[in-house]
This record gives C-alpha cells, sequence and structure tokens, in this order.
C-alpha cells in the first residue's frame, strides 16, 4: 500500500514523500497515529498542489531577499564607540548594537544573529558587515565607528 506522509517518520521517509509500506503497518500505525494518508489520486494531487505552492513562497521569499540586498548595499550606518586617550577603545561594538543603530537610523528591524561579525570591532574606521538574509542570500551593510 502507498501512503503520503504527513510528517517525518523515523526510518520510512520525510513529510510529503509517497513510500510503500505493508497494509498492516499502514493501517495500524501511519494511518492510526494520522502520520499519513492513503496514496489515491486526490491527495496525490493535493499533495502536488501543495508542493508547488510551497515552491513558488519559497521562490518569493528568495527574490524579496534579494532586493533587500540590493537596497541595503547602498545604505550605511554610523555607530560611535567610546575611546580613551592614544584612540584605544573601551569594550566593543556588537551585534545588537548595530541592529539598534540600523533600527533607529535606517528603519530596518535587523536580527542581531544574522550579521556575521568575524572579530569584535574595536577600534573606529569603516568596515561592511555581512547579514544573511536568506540561506542563498548575503547582504552587505556599510558601517562606520566613530569617536565618542
Amino acid at each position: 500500500m502507498e501512503v503520503i506522509l504527513l510528517e517525518d517518520v523515523k526510518s520510512l521517509g520525510k513529510k510529503g514523500e509517497v513510500v510503500k509500506v505493508s497494509e498492516g503497518y499502514a493501517r495500524n500505525f501511519i494511518l492510526k497515529k494520522k502520520l499519513g494518508i492513503e496514496a489515491n489520486a486526490k491527495n496525490l494531487n493535493e499533495l502536488k498542489l501543495q508542493k508547488k505552492h510551497t515552491e513558488k513562497l519559497a521562490q518569493e521569499k528568495l527574490e524579496a531577499a534579494q532586493a533587500f540586498a540590493e537596497e541595503l548595499k547602498d545604505k550605511s550606518i554610523t555607530v560611535m564607540i567610546k575611546t580613551g586617550s592614544g584612540g584605544r577603545s573601551f569594550g566593543s561594538v556588537s551585534t545588537k548594537e548595530l541592529a539598534a543603530a540600523a533600527k533607529e537610523q535606517l528603519g530596518y528591524d535587523l536580527d542581531k544573529k544574522k550579521m556575521v561579525l568575524d572579530a569584535p570591532v574595536k577600534s573606529p574606521g569603516a568596515f561592511k558587515l555581512p547579514i544573511k538574509l536568506h540561506p542563498k542570500v548575503v547582504g552587505e551593510l556599510q558601517v562606520f565607528v566613530k569617536e565618542a
């Protein structure tokens, strides 16, 4: 008997897959626990339509992330850092401060966890801040760090 899995089933398959199982296993486990449904023509057609819909949504998210990355390329933010004598800084600029500055100066609500800082920013200057907008898209924001 063929069933369409509604959830991931260990050692059988992932959600949305059509798998062949024995009738007893399907009736007594898969269908009873609502882990899957029978793979008839109607259900297979619904699965196909659902897959098309999810692919379309994924493509729209990718295009939106690419457009936002293009928009970010031209933008910049300025962050102040406290410095003492000799230009030595007290502490560093964190992604939390960078996200707050982006919200305040540009109005963008960027997630601090998606910002990629290779090393802590401890000196004044300019640098590009990579931001993971999508698994396939990384945007860059220009950041200026000035002495306070």
